[in-house]
């Protein structure tokens, strides 16, 4: 398993929490920023998963 899909799930759950927390308090830039991260993770997870395709894994 690539180091990006380990750090891209990472930031996807990280991305979630911030986003619940923004939600559950009304922090409109925390929920924005929680959705940024998840994005960022998603996509962080992706390019691992395309590398681990290139090794033949």
């Amino acid at each position: 398993m690539d180091k990006d899909r380990i750090i891209g799930s990472a930031k996807k759950i990280k991305g979630s929490v911030k986003e619940a927390v923004g939600r559950a308090v009304g922090d409109v830039k925390l929920k924005s920023e929680g959705k940024a991260d998840k994005r960022e993770g998603k996509i962080q997870n992706a390019i691992g998963g395309l590398k681990d395709k290139l090794r033949g894994k």
